[in-house]
């Protein structure tokens, strides 16, 4: 099974964040680690055209195979781009190809090695049941998308769907639950990549792997690095 860390160093919001200190070790490292005591890949490499996070990436154990094309580590890039681009240099280059690829986040410190360990076990079990994998957490009630609201030209508002205020489930214990995509592990099969069809990473059936909300951390502003600082020292 392939494993994929992707990294560019263009980060706007939290300048040069694959690599900064947090709480002690450069973010990147974080995932590396999980991702090698997880013990499920045969391959697990990161992609990233900046040299310097390239380095601390092979410092950190994890293999750098090739250095990511400028064109694919834009603000616009695609993570389907970057993980297709991966998967056609390994095959063309060295010969590998995996069915399956685990994507890996670096943005996302607090998935463990045993999420890793499930999602890999789900695979291997259920794997002919879905066509790719995502990380999801509950969503919390006061922020389901059964109690959003809009609001008209005259500041009134109602439910997304248009029904009043009175008529909402107000207890947040009482409203349906959902779940959000908490970026921390993702998997699919990598013939999704080439569908002729429609590419994507997800193909037509996703399973949702579920995580504890305390897991999910998912850094992008500054105010996300100190909260997820808090939340991960709750965790290690």
């Amino acid at each position: 099974m392939l494993g994929i860390i992707t990294a560019r160093g263009g980060s706007k919001r939290v300048p040069r964040k694959n690599i900064k200190d947090f709480l002690g070790k450069p973010l990147l490292v974080w995932s590396i680690e999980a991702g090698k005591a997880g013990g499920v890949f045969d391959r697990f490499i990161l992609t990233t055209e900046d040299d310097e996070i390239a380095e601390v990436g092979r410092k950190a154990g994890i293999e750098v195979p090739f250095k990511r094309p400028e064109e694919f580590a834009t603000d616009t890039s695609s993570s389907l781009d970057v993980i297709k681009h991966a998967v056609t240099w390994l095959k063309d280059n060295e010969g590998y190809s995996s069915d399956w690829i685990i994507l890996l986040e670096p943005s996302a410190p607090g998935r463990q090695p045993f999420h890793i360990q499930e999602v890999a076990k789900l695979i291997e079990t259920r794997g002919e049941e879905f066509d790719s994998i995502v990380g999801i957490s509950e969503t919390p009630g006061h922020f389901s998308p059964h109690k959003a609201l809009i609001q008209n030209e005259n500041g009134l508002v109602t439910r997304t769907d248009g029904v009043a205020v009175r008529d909402l489930t107000h207890r947040n214990q009482d409203v349906a639950k959902t779940y959000y995509i908490n970026s921390n592990i993702y998997a699919f099969r990598s013939t999704n990549l080439f569908d002729q069809v429609k590419s994507s990473l997800w193909g037509a059936r996703t399973l949702g792997y579920l995580m504890d909300s305390k897991y999910a951390i998912d850094i992008d502003t500054p105010e996300d690095w100190l909260i997820a600082e808090v939340k991960m020292k709750g965790i290690i």
